[in-house]
């Protein structure tokens, strides 16, 4: 005699809860860390510790290379996540930075060397203003692997050059190269020519969708790799030369942008008499 069949076993729904979902939430949480980060570096700022200071601004600009990555993996772009990003990179990158230098050596200008400072920061604001204000424009296609001027992130590496500079003369006993790096007039310099930078049309690389010749792959790792051992093993050495090198790569992106816009509008015609 026949088994009569089991009674099919239904499988228990998952509770659905309203609101946005972890995932979508784990960049703008990425975003807040760097916020507290650029916060924490004015802070150690105030009180003296400019190592600490900078490297916070450092991680800051880490985690300000990942979060756009992880919302556009995670499918979780939104106007908010840009506007909130936009808000935090200007306190990490344009207030933190500029306070920064000022009281490592431009307050000793007093009320003169608040303007080089005060500068960078406006300059900043309207750098940022400006990239937000171009989020929905159309631009042509050989556009989308440059920045108009100098990227936040970036202008922060610059602006914090003579900290770099004077903490490695510290640690290696060289006075006159830190007696350099704590010129009040030479910061100025810095941060004014940064501001300017930042505020400027220069075409410069994003590196977002740059594609790396087959041939200079395995030269590209080793060089990582050997500039990540150089970091680590000196890591204020290594933050000058990351800056200097970024100067000296800024002709070479803006001749980049004038061939690829040559190639894409095509040779010039005569009109026709």
């Amino acid at each position: 005699m026949a088994r009569p069949p089991l009674p099919r076993l239904r499988r228990r729904a998952r509770p659905r809860f309203a609101g946005l979902s972890f995932n979508r939430l784990i960049p703008n949480l990425m975003t807040l860390l760097g916020l507290c980060a650029g916060l924490t570096a004015i802070r150690l700022g105030i009180e003296g510790h400019f190592g600490g200071a900078a490297k916070a601004i450092i991680l800051a600009g880490f985690i300000d290379g990942l979060d756009g990555r992880l919302a556009r993996l995670l499918k979780a772009v939104t106007r908010f996540g840009a506007e909130f990003d936009s808000l935090a990179d200007f306190l990490c990158f344009g207030v933190a930075p500029a306070f920064v230098i000022y009281l490592w050596s431009l307050r000793a200008m007093h009320g003169y060397g608040f303007v080089p400072a005060l500068i960078f920061a406006v300059c900043m604001a309207l750098r940022l203003a400006r990239f937000n204000a171009n989020l929905d424009s159309v631009a042509p296609a050989y556009t989308y692997n440059f920045f108009t001027g100098v990227p936040a992130p970036a202008g922060a590496l610059l602006a914090l050059l003579p900290l770099f500079i004077g903490l490695e003369a510290r640690d290696m006993g060289w006075a006159w190269l830190d007696a350099l790096a704590r010129f009040p007039l030479f910061d100025a310099a810095v941060l004014v020519c940064t501001a300017l930078l930042l505020v400027s049309t220069l075409p410069v690389w994003s590196f977002k969708n740059f594609k790396v010749p087959t041939a200079m792959v395995l030269p590209m790792l080793l060089g990582t790799g050997l500039y990540a051992a150089f970091l680590i093993a000196d890591p204020w050495a290594g933050l000058a030369l990351a800056g200097l090198i970024y100067l000296g790569m800024l002709p070479f992106s803006a001749r980049s942008f004038r061939q690829l816009r040559a190639e894409a509008e095509g040779p010039e015609t005569e009109p026709a008499t």
